[in-house]
C-alpha cells in the first residue's frame, strides 16, 4: 500500500526552492499496545485529572496551564499568551549549511521522515540529492511546525531524501556526567577481542535479518490466549553471571563463533580451514604472553 504524505513543506536551497511531501519513516502502529480495563466488568477506564488539594476530579474547561518557577508556585498562561509564544509555521525547511556526514554524532539523532518530490519539484528534488551524494555531505535545515522550530539534517539514501530530526545541544547530555574512568587494555586481550570482533564481522548492516523476539513472543502467547483463554507464564530466564576471567571468556567466545553457521549477518559464513588454523596459533601465541 502507498504512503500517504503527513505533510507538505518547501526546502530552500539557496535561491532554489523544492516542494516536497513528508512521510512518516517509522510504523508506531507495529507496536503491542495493552487498555486499561475494569476489573470487575472488564470496560475500558477513561483519565481523569485530579485536584491534589481538594481531591476533586477536575473538567478540563476548569483546567489551566502553568510553570513552575519555585517550589509549588506557577505562573499561569492563557491559550493567547501561549499561542503568541509559538513559533509561526513556515512549513518551510531553510538550509544552512552542509557538513560531513560522520561529524554528526547519531546521539543526536531523533526523528526520522522520508520526503518525495511534489508537483514541480522532481528535477531539483534530485539534483539536490545527487550534489549531496557526490559531495559527501548532508543538509543542516531549520524547521518550523506545530509552533516550535526543529533543527533537522537532509541526506540522501538509495531512492530518495531522508529528512532526520536532531536534537539541540542542550538536549544531549555529556558522556562525562557518567564519570566513567578509563582503563588499561592488555595487548593479548586486545589481540583476542579484535579476533572475535573479526570473526563476527559484516560488511554492510541488515535490519532485515534482526528480528523483536520478545514482540514475536508476546504476539504467540496473545495468540493462544484468544484461541483458549489459557493463562500467560513466564519463561525461566538463563543466569547470567559477573565475567571473573576476561581472558577465559574471549576464548570460549572465539570458540563459540568459530562454528560454520552465526546468526546477525543474514546468512552462513564458513571460515577456511587454513585461516582457522592461522587464527588458532595466534590464540596461542596471545595466551603465553
Amino acid at each position: 500500500m502507498a504512503a500517504r504524505s503527513i505533510a507538505s513543506l518547501t526546502i530552500s536551497f539557496g535561491l532554489v526552492s523544492i516542494p516536497v511531501k513528508l512521510y512518516s519513516a517509522t510504523e508506531s502502529s507495529k507496536a503491542i499496545s495493552f487498555n486499561m480495563l475494569h476489573k470487575t466488568c472488564g470496560s475500558r477506564l477513561k483519565q481523569q485529572y485530579l485536584c491534589i488539594k481538594e481531591e476533586i476530579p477536575v473538567a478540563r474547561e476548569d483546567i489551566v496551564k502553568g510553570y513552575e518557577f519555585a517550589k509549588d508556585q506557577y505562573v499561569r498562561f492563557t491559550p493567547e499568551e501561549l499561542k503568541a509564544m509559538e513559533e509561526a509555521g513556515t512549513q518551510t525547511a531553510d538550509i544552512t549549511e552542509f557538513v560531513p556526514i560522520e561529524s554528526i554524532d547519531p546521539v543526536y539523532f531523533d526523528k526520522a521522515y522520508y520526503l518525495g518530490p511534489d508537483k514541480g519539484g522532481s528535477k531539483a528534488y534530485w539534483l539536490l540529492a545527487e550534489a549531496m551524494k557526490t559531495t559527501g555531505r548532508v543538509a543542516l535545515a531549520k524547521y518550523a511546525a506545530r509552533g516550535k522550530q526543529y533543527l533537522v539534517m537532509l541526506r540522501p539514501v538509495e531512492g530518495g531524501l531522508v529528512m532526520q530530526q536532531l536534537l539541540y545541544a542542550d538536549e544531549v547530555r555529556s558522556i562525562s556526567e557518567v564519570g566513567v574512568e578509563p582503563e588499561s587494555v592488555k595487548d593479548a586481550e586486545l589481540k583476542l577481542a579484535k579476533m572475535l570482533v573479526d570473526q563476527s564481522a559484516s560488511d554492510a548492516f541488515h535490519p532485515e535479518a534482526y528480528e523483536d523476539e520478545v514482540k514475536k513472543r508476546i504476539q504467540e502467547q496473545l495468540k493462544r490466549k484468544i484461541e483458549t483463554g489459557e493463562e500467560i507464564s513466564a519463561a525461566p530466564r538463563p543466569k547470567s553471571g559477573e565475567v571473573i576471567d576476561l581472558m577465559d571468556a574471549l576464548r570460549k567466545s572465539l570458540a563459540k563463533t568459530s562454528s560454520p553457521s552465526r546468526k546477525g549477518n543474514g546468512g552462513t559464513a564458513e571460515r577456511k580451514p587454513a585461516k582457522r588454523a592461522a587464527r588458532n596459533g595466534a590464540e596461542k601465541r596471545a595466551a603465553r604472553r
